[in-house]
């Protein structure tokens, strides 16, 4: 597989972990710390995933390719109403900012590695070579979370996107939660 490839492959896998990023950095609560393991997380999982992926792929590739989407997208979805749900309580407390949610969210955004890696890697006969493209995946999503935190920094300083952050944050979620279920 040559590198311009695989660099679209990372970059298309890293999308879901940006829109994700992106909302969670609306959220004035979310500290650097934060973020910083919400990317760690996000990287960790898209390469964890995609490396077990490619190798179970010949095993899982027919039962189980639409089953991780549907899931994925419903945790997200669900993640999403409980920012809304959180927006309209204005708790001081923050869902977001638990241990399990670096957990639950890197899965949810990463299923779709495991996709790749049961359709696409699955046939690679060298491990380097999916070790090395694992880690290359998880690299770029690692930067494109950052990216999008980066972002959401500068964009929460428009007061609409201040004042609704969590609202916003909640349909962009739910929103990738419904991509990823249906389309």
């Amino acid at each position: 597989m040559s590198i311009y490839l695989l660099f679209i492959i990372a970059v298309a896998l890293s999308l879901d972990a940006f829109g994700v990023a992106l909302s969670i950095g609306f959220n004035e609560a979310v500290k650097k710390k934060n973020k910083i393991f919400f990317a760690l997380s996000f990287g960790t999982f898209q390469a964890l995933l995609t490396f077990i992926g490619a190798y179970a792929g010949f095993v899982f590739n027919t039962y189980i390719i639409t089953i991780p989407q549907i899931i994925g997208g419903t945790v997200i979805s669900i993640v999403g109403v409980l920012m809304i749900k959180d927006g309209f309580e204005k708790k001081t407390e923050n869902i977001l900012l638990s241990f399990k949610m670096y957990i639950i969210l890197g899965i949810s955004v990463s299923i779709d590695a495991a996709v790749v890696g049961f359709t696409i890697f699955n046939n690679i006969n060298s491990n380097y070579i999916v070790i090395t493209q694992s880690i290359f995946i998880g690299i770029m999503t690692f930067v494109l979370s950052n990216l999008a935190f980066f972002v959401a920094k500068f964009l929460r300083k428009i007061e609409l996107i201040k004042r609704y952050a969590d609202y916003i944050g909640g349909v962009i979620l739910v929103l990738f939660g419904i991509k990823m279920m249906f389309f």
